[in-house]
Formats: C-alpha cells, structure tokens, sequence
C-alpha cells in the first residue's frame, strides 16, 4: 500500500489537526504574531500542526519550543474549535480543528522563531489593544477560568 500525499493547508481535502498552548506567567499570557498565511500579521496563541504519528502533548510542547524558544507542561485540554476560512467564492480555504492546552511555564527564554513574526508576554489586560485571531480571546478566558479553578478541562 502507498502512503498518502499529505494534505495542503490551502484548500485541504480535510480538516488538518492542530494544537495550541495558553501560557499564563505573572498576569501575562504568551502571544505571537503570525508571520504566514492564514491570519498573517494577527496575534495569537502559538501552536501548529500535529505530525503523523506524534501524540497530542509531544506536538504542542515541539511547536511552542520551535514557535517561541520556551519549553511548557501541558497541563490539560482548555478548548477544541474548528477555524474554518472560505475564500471569496466561498470555497473553504483553510479548515483546521484545533484542540488548545492550558500549559505551565517549564523553561527556556522567549524570542520569536520558526514562522512567527512576533512572540510576547501581553498583559491580560491589554489584549483589547491587539488584533487577534477570531476565536483567541474566548479561549484564553476559558483557560484563565481553568486555571483559577472556576471550570474544569480535559485531563491530559
């Protein structure tokens, strides 16, 4: 049997399965700012695709090492969403299903990498002042309610 051509990003065959971290440290929660498409130039949570293979956890701690030079815990499932993006002609451009992690702070010194643009500690405060990706800050608050004990997520 033949392996499978991978799917593109732009116009998949299917959804392509995705992870992202919120990390809290001091009032702050870690941002960055794409620096390719989908969403280029927009703020927020660092995370990428899953490779073939790799679990859940492995993918997240190996794209915010890569994304932002900070090695985090994954602590538990915050969210699951898909992002789904259509084009002009209404053809779905990009589909992704994205399941976001409420993750500790581990180590290693910030600096945008890999293919973002930017990476900052953003005061939760000041995320208003930033042009975020749809569908971030609901899920920074769920995870700022997870971590402070007013929801529960899902046990990694």
């Amino acid at each position: 049997m033949t392996p499978e051509a991978p799917t593109s990003r732009r116009y998949p065959t299917r959804p392509l399965l995705g992870v992202g971290a919120v990390v809290f440290n001091e009032g702050k929660v870690l941002l960055i700012e794409r620096g390719q498409e989908p969403l280029k130039g927009w703020w927020t949570l660092p995370g990428g695709l899953v490779e073939t293979g790799e679990r859940l956890e492995s993918a997240v701690r190996r794209e915010i090492l890569e994304e932002t030079g900070l090695e985090i815990r994954p602590r538990c499932a915050a969210a699951i969403f898909e992002r789904i993006m259509p084009d002009i002609d209404g053809r779905t451009e990009f589909h992704y299903v994205i399941v976001d992690y409420l993750c500790d702070l581990a180590g290693g010194s910030l600096r945008a990498a890999s293919d973002v643009a930017g990476a900052e500690w953003v005061p939760l405060d000041c995320l208003h002042s930033f042009k975020m990706a749809p569908g971030t800050p609901p899920v920074i608050e769920r995870a700022r309610r997870i971590a402070a004990g007013l929801a529960s997520g899902i046990p990694v």
